[in-house]
């Protein structure tokens, strides 16, 4: 079995067991709340999936990890600036990667999904998951924010 579908299978396993921390549902936890309906509305399936669900998409799918322009990174789901092209890398994951983010644009949780704990980002306004801080980014952090590209939108500069 390749390592992606083992670790789509043991992501479902976990949901399905409930071991899998869902997505904050309080209405008053975030700036910007909407019903299931209205971002089932307003997001494709994929973007629904990842934003709300903390799927992730396929690695090398989303044209924000070629982006090079000088701007800003937005959440999709409330346009929030989120990480300023400067803090952008290349880190060869397959997804868009920053070394940092813009002063209070994200919340980080405990992901304990995946059989261990991983660091996850998602935005401070509306609660959508845009993905995981690793400790294995350039200087000056040290950290790489692996993002879902589907979770972003660009603003050039």
């Amino acid at each position: 079995m390749i390592r992606r579908t083992f670790l789509t299978r043991a992501a479902a396993a976990a949901a399905a067991l409930g071991l899998a921390a869902p997505l904050r549902a309080a209405s008053d936890r975030f700036e910007v709340t909407r019903s299931t309906a209205e971002w089932k509305a307003m997001l494709s399936d994929l973007e629904y999936a990842v934003m709300r669900e903390e799927a992730t998409e396929r690695a090398f799918t989303s044209p924000l990890n070629d982006e090079k322009r000088a701007g800003t990174f937005l959440c999709r789901g409330c346009d929030l600036p989120l990480y300023p092209s400067k803090t952008k890398f290349d880190s060869g994951t397959g997804w868009p990667s920053f070394w940092d983010a813009l002063p209070n644009a994200i919340e980080t949780k405990a992901d304990r999904s995946l059989f261990g704990v991983r660091t996850e980002c998602h935005c401070r306004r509306c609660g959508s998951h845009l993905g995981h801080i690793f400790d294995d980014g350039p200087p000056p952090t040290g950290k790489r924010h692996c993002i879902n590209g589907v979770s972003l939108k660009f603003r050039a500069a």
